[in-house]
Formats: structure tokens, sequence, C-alpha cells
């Protein structure tokens, strides 16, 4: 199976460095990635640039990943928390996530990360919001669903 993990995707609205403090008081938690919208797209609007696009904790052997949200948070309609799935297989990405849109709603289609591997997300027909990512380097022959 090529599913590497599922792993709590919080939706935090502007308060990711808040709840890193916290995480990092409460549970001992390392800081192993933190991206601002800025970093990735410098054209993004002023309010936007300093927001925190995407952050991975480690807390022992676990972890979590986080967000501030779009600028457009309709995106996540309203949901606070995404399962993110690791892939290691870009077809079985393909895959999951078509099976998964299927009966429900593609919130993001598959697209080439600007971190390397693909990612995409859909809401399923429960409104469970799943967010599919490969490892960088598997998006060999990749196109956008």
């Amino acid at each position: 199976m090529s599913i590497q993990s599922a792993i709590p995707y919080f939706h935090l609205n502007g308060r990711v460095e808040r709840a890193i403090a916290l995480y990092q008081r409460a549970l001992g938690a390392r800081t192993e990635t933190l991206q601002r919208f800025g970093d990735v797209d410098g054209s993004c609007p002023a309010a936007m640039k300093s927001r925190v696009m995407h952050a991975e904790l480690r807390v022992g052997s676990a972890r979590l990943m986080m967000s501030d949200g779009p600028e457009d948070e309709a995106i996540l309609d309203k949901a606070n928390m995404s399962v993110a799935l690791a892939f290691d297989d870009p077809a079985e990405l393909r895959r999951s996530f078509d099976a998964l849109a299927a009966s429900g709603t593609v919130m993001q289609p598959v697209l080439d990360a600007p971190w390397g591997g693909l990612f995409g997300m859909v809401r399923d027909e429960f409104g469970i919001h799943w967010m599919v990512n490969s490892t960088p380097g598997a998006t060999a022959g990749a196109r956008q669903s």
C-alpha cells in the first residue's frame, strides 16, 4: 500500500503561531517546517504574506500539520481540520483522490505543489476533508486532474 501515514491537519485562521507556542509548552512539540504564504508566492496580498501557509510539528513520534488558511476560507468550507494522507506513489494518490471525489467535492484539484510532489484536497460525501500529498520527487509525468 502506498499510503505512508494519516496526519491531522488543523486550519487555524491566523492562530498558528499561538497554537505552536501552546503545543511546544504543553506537548514538547518541535517545529520542523514553517512556510509563510509570502515565502511561496511573493505576489500574494500583503495581508497574507506573514500568515503561515504550512507548519509541521513533531510531537514525540507523531506529526501535526497546520495552516492559517488561504485568503479565501471558502475553499475549506468552514472546516477546521483535515486528514492529510502522505503517498509514495503518484498513481495511487490519484486513484484515491478520484475515488473520494466521485461522490464528494473537489476543493483543490491535484497539482504539482511548490514544495515538490503532488497535492490536492477533496471533501468526501460525509463532509470529511482529505488532503493528499505525494513525497517530493514523485511527480514524474504529473498532470492536473
